[in-house]
């Protein structure tokens, strides 16, 4: 049976409700994500919808098994895991929705303010933070025997796991008794209280994988995370390299089973897709291009069902936004509150920056832009600068440019990102600015578009070859 036990099917009866109130959210998009496995970690989107001027909304999914879901607003979100059949009432209180502005949310998270009401006490979520609550005090009160510096005692964990069986028993919801096991289990092994052999004997040997269960996955992945892509104690990680740059995906498989742990081949597998993974991101020894060939041959020549809907999906999140790839589209409003599509600009290399006008750096980089760009222009007629105002209020950037002593300079396309946050998501807007350079045939051009500063618009690919050799050092000959 496959592992995905979640979808969303158009037209089908759905099993779950969740309703809410957003304090001062009127208005605002909430989007109800899950993730399609624990390997990717790939978020897909199960329901979406306005909060009204009640400041309520409702959403509808549907589940077949518990699933962990994620429910976003703007940038901040909660996750917590739903029931089939169960109905959910949240409430929201006042949130600083500026708070984006203030600081980077994606390298300090802020956590939307999500509460649940009228739940009974045996249902899975509170169940699960009375036993996170129990862990988190414990291991506080008992820290410096957890502390790397001062030899972990093992002791201190056999108390632990005393603590839970008494402080958060087990209960009829099987769901929550897996996620204590597994939770411990992954805990206990990043400790190094037991080790890799023991814990694949106890819980993995001689046991059908669980696909469909999001604890046992995230225990897997954890348990055998790097210990394929680096090198194993039995074959280097050169000689691994080898064998995947040259396609060598028996011999690669066949490797991998001289480890008495892998000795199954459903597991081995399943290791060797999370391996590869892995070592598409390790570029100095594996060639990107010859990693994806071989997790598509995994997925082609499998017998398990299961591990060819992961290839796919490993390939397809590996693909997001690299070179060669169609970006997204788009259309947004310009100063004027014109609206302008990213389509309209096909036939050109469109240079884009997403910025906050009041942010040092980005000012910076928008002074080097102006500094260079009547001699792009210039030059080339293909080349079109296109800046996304990233400010929560339209006013910022308008006033920037039209009020502003320096806005005159910065005369070229601008655009407001009119609170597309899943526009940002998109195109992997973590931080300020950000440049992405997109070629004429509408395809991101680079993985990673250099900045300004770095000297890239001197040299940028629309130059054509006339331009190139013009610009070649000239040498006396003597």
């Amino acid at each position: 049976m496959l592992f995905v036990l979640l979808a969303l099917v158009a037209g089908a009866q759905t099993n779950i409700t969740i309703q809410g109130e957003v304090v001062d959210g009127a208005g605002k998009e909430v989007y109800l994500y899950h993730y399609t496995d624990m390997l990717t970690l790939s978020e897909e989107l199960v329901a979406q919808t306005t909060i009204n001027q009640n400041r309520h909304f409702e959403l509808k999914a549907y589940a077949n098994y518990p699933t962990l879901m994620i429910l976003q607003i703007e940038n901040y979100s909660q996750s917590f895991f739903v029931e089939p059949g169960r109905d959910y009432e949240v409430y929201v209180p006042r949130f600083d929705w500026d708070l984006n502005e203030k600081k980077n949310i994606f390298l300090d998270p802020e956590v939307l303010p999500l509460e649940f009401v009228n739940m009974p006490k045996d249902e899975l979520n509170g169940l699960i933070s009375n036993y996170e609550a129990v862990v988190a005090q414990y291991l506080d009160d008992h820290r410096i025997f957890f502390d790397a510096r001062f030899r972990p005692q093992k002791r201190y964990f056999d108390s632990l796991e005393v603590e839970v069986r008494q402080k958060a028993p087990d209960t009829r919801n099987e769901f929550f008794n897996r996620y204590k096991r597994y939770q411990l289990a992954s805990l206990k092994y990043s400790l190094h209280f037991d080790s890799r052999k023991n814990m694949v004997n106890r819980y993995i040997k001689n046991q059908p994988i669980l696909y469909y269960d999001d604890n046992y996955m995230s225990f897997f992945t954890t348990l055998f995370a790097n210990t394929v892509s680096k090198g194993t104690t039995k074959i280097p990680i050169w000689q691994m390299a080898s064998w995947v740059n040259n396609l060598r995906v028996d011999v690669y498989l066949d490797s991998l089973g001289t480890d008495t742990l892998l000795r199954n081949e459903q597991v081995r597998e399943l290791v060797a897709l999370q391996a590869l993974q892995e070592s598409f991101y390790q570029s100095q020894y594996y060639e990107p291009g010859k990693v994806v060939s071989m997790i598509s041959l995994i997925g082609s020549k499998s017998k398990f069902p299961e591990h060819k809907v992961l290839a796919e999906r490993i390939i397809a999140n590996l693909h997001k936004l690299e070179e060669g790839k169609a970006v997204p589209t788009f259309e947004l409003p310009d100063v004027d509150k014109k609206m302008v599509s990213l389509e309209s600009l096909k036939g050109k290399w469109v240079y884009m920056a997403f910025v906050h006008v009041g942010d040092p750096n980005c000012i910076s980089e928008l002074e080097t832009m102006a500094h260079f760009k009547d001699s792009i222009y210039g030059k080339n007629k293909n080349v079109e600068f296109v800046t996304i105002c990233c400010d929560r209020e339209f006013q910022k950037m308008y006033h920037f440019l039209k009020n502003s002593k320096r806005g005159s300079k910065y005369n070229w396309t601008w655009l407001h990102f009119n609170g597309n946050y899943r526009l940002l998501e998109h195109y992997q807007v973590v931080s300020y600015p950000h440049f992405i350079l997109i070629n004429p045939e509408g395809q991101l051009q680079y993985a990673i578009t250099p900045q300004p500063a770095s000297g890239f618009l001197m040299h940028g690919p629309w130059q054509t070859k006339e331009q190139k050799e013009a610009e070649k050092p000239f040498f006396l000959r003597y």
